[in-house]
This record gives C-alpha cells, structure tokens and sequence, in this order.
C-alpha cells in the first residue's frame, strides 16, 4: 500500500505533518520550501439495526418494547451511547479532529441519527445528516454524517433499485457531493440487498445493485473524467465478487486503475485474513471503500488517497463463548449483549500536501 512516499517527500525532507482538522504545527522544514500535509478522514460504518422504540409504518416489531428484543429506552439508549463511542473514536490517531464524513446503514429513520450525533461523545462536533427514507422491507435506511467543519455539502440525491419483481424492495443508495479540502467530492453510500435464501439465489440482486451504483459513477464521469468519487457501504459481498469486481469494475492493484476506473482499497486486506464480519469463523469483508481513479492517481498537491485501516478495537470484540473473536453484537441468539455491531467499521485517508507558511486548516 502506498504511503507518503506517494510525494516524494521522505527522501528529500523531514516532515512535520499539520492536520487540517486539528493542526498540530504548521511548519514542515525543506531546504527550499515550507510544505503542510494535511488528512481528512472517511469512514463507513454499519449501525446493526439502530432502531427506536417508537411503533412506525415500517416492519419493526422486534424492535418495539413487546417485541422479541424487548427493545425499550434503556437499550436503546447504550446502543445510541455505544454507536457514538465507536465514531467518536474512529480516525482519532492520525486526525485528532475525526471524522470528516462517515456513511451509515441498517438505521431506522432520520430521528435516530438525530440522536446519535447529540450523545455526549459527539455533540461538541456539531455533526451534521444526510439521509432519505427507502422502502426497505425491514424499514432499514442509509445516511451520511458528516463534520461541516471539514466538508460542506452542496448537493445529494437519492436512488432507488427496481426489478422485474414489483414486490421487491430494498434501501436507496445516497449521492452526496460536497468539498472536501476546497475539493468536490462525490459520496455513494450503499447497503446492497443481503444474502437471505443464500448467495447463489440471492446474487442477481447485488448484482443489480452494483450496475446502479456503476451508473451513478458513470454519469459523475460523463460530466468530469477527473470527477473524485468514493464508494462505500455494506455491500453484502466480498471484493472478489462478481458485482465488486467485474459489474462495478473495482479493480485489485493500483497500477491496473486508469481514467474512469475504480479501485478497491481492501480487496488486499482480505486476502490477508483481515474482515469486518465473522461468519462460521471465516472473516468476510463486506464493508468496503472503492475510490476512483483520481484520488488515487491525484496530481500532486491535490487531494489523494493514503492509506485504508479497519476500525479493530478489542472492546469491539467477543472475548468468550461460541462467537469469540467475532465483532460484538447487540444481540446473539435471542441474548441482548449491550455491544456495539456485527461490523466493524473501515475507514481512509485522504492527504493533501499544501505550500506557503500555513497549513490549511478550517
């Protein structure tokens, strides 16, 4: 994976790095010239059912106090409080600011994510939402959070999957463009359909999902082939599948990605052994974050990609019982756990080195 080296830097300077979120210093040495490198966080997050207790037109009932979960205040509230301990949290090591924007699924409704980004971990950040409601049968949404410090939104549509089959239904995929960095930058947040009935049966709907998500990269292209787009989300495969790899066209290496392609940044995690969801004790990576070509080739001084991390804390995972080692959930077999999600989260770096005496900072 590239690193800083990317700018041809380390050889011939020692950098002192300035956040753009929270600038540490502003001065980078060079026997020449002053240069700041700054960092912006991306991250994408799947909530696992971050439902109210609130009885909506929506198939919720095991989420309402005389559910099966027995989904009351009390519970509802440490999952807001732990949602909001995990995001306060991501980034925070190379961006003592945080996040920049992060992409949500499996969240009810638009008041859920107005409370979590009022919890106590997060409301001094001013958080900001982007969300649509989709027709979901599990009354599930996406959304984006984002910090307006650091981004500004200027536009955001969503898109609906339709098939043959009138009865099928599934969550919206949002497009939020915005400037990143004075960048513009096009966000599609995703929460492809799920392998219910099992991924054989259930492939030609991710499939469907990856060519609408294809088209919305193709019409950003169509009015700018440098267009900076990011994909993201629980996409329900992993990057070796046909709808990441060949519909969408998220390729592998870096060297293969050219004008109008995209590229994966985890696809080489997992082949590691390294995933966001445990399954049958095999680590799948479903939560991915695909760039396009020019974040990943960015001339220099413009915005570009550094690196990728999954968000693996230990008090995000199992510690004992059956699903040791496994992310900890709400809930496991009836059992309300008080954890967090079946997913962890991912995240990227975007860098951007700035010249003159200052760093760039908002």
């Amino acid at each position: 994976m590239k690193k800083l080296s990317n700018f041809n830097l380390i050889i011939l300077f020692t950098i002192v790095l300035s956040f753009s979120c929270k600038p540490k210093s502003n001065l980078v040495t060079s026997p020449e010239k002053k240069i700041n490198v700054s960092i912006n966080c991306v991250a994408f997050y799947n909530l696992e059912n971050l439902f109210d207790t609130i009885n909506n037109e929506n198939n919720d009932e095991e989420y309402l106090p005389n559910g099966v979960n027995k989904w009351n205040s009390m519970k509802y509230n440490a999952k807001l409080h732990n949602m909001s301990t995990v995001i306060s949290q991501i980034g925070m090591e190379d961006c003592p600011g945080g996040i920049s924007l992060i992409g949500v699924s499996e969240l009810e409704n638009k008041g859920v994510l107005e409370d979590l980004v009022k919890q106590p971990a997060l409301k001094n950040r001013s958080l900001q939402i982007v969300h649509y409601d989709s027709p979901d049968r599990r009354g599930v949404d996406v959304g984006l959070i984002y910090n307006p410090r650091y981004f500004t939104v200027t536009n955001s549509k969503s898109y609906r999957l339709k098939m043959a089959d009138p009865n099928f239904l599934t969550r919206d995929q949002l497009m939020v463009s915005g400037y990143l960095q004075n960048e513009k930058i096009h966000v599609i947040v995703n929460h492809w359909p799920s392998r219910s009935g099992g991924e054989m049966d259930s492939r030609e709907k991710r499939n469907a999902a990856a060519a609408l998500t294809r088209s919305i990269v193709d019409s950003l292209y169509k009015v700018d082939p440098k267009s900076k787009v990011i994909v993201m989300g629980d996409l329900n495969d992993d990057p070796f599948n046909e709808s990441c790899a060949t519909i969408l066209g998220a390729k592998k290496n870096a060297e293969d990605v050219k004008t109008g392609d995209l590229y994966n940044v985890f696809w080489k995690t997992l082949e590691k052994g390294i995933g966001t969801l445990s399954y049958n004790n095999q680590w799948n990576l479903f939560d991915q974050i695909i760039i396009s070509n020019d974040l990943l080739n960015a001339e220099k001084s413009k915005l570009k990609f550094w690196k990728s991390e999954i968000f693996y804390r230990n008090f995000l995972i199992q510690q004992e019982g059956r699903y040791k080692g496994s992310p900890l959930r709400t809930h496991s077999g009836g059992v309300w756990l008080n954890g967090y999600s079946d997913h962890l989260p991912t995240m990227i770096y975007l860098v951007k080195e700035v010249e003159g005496s200052k760093a760039q900072t908002k």
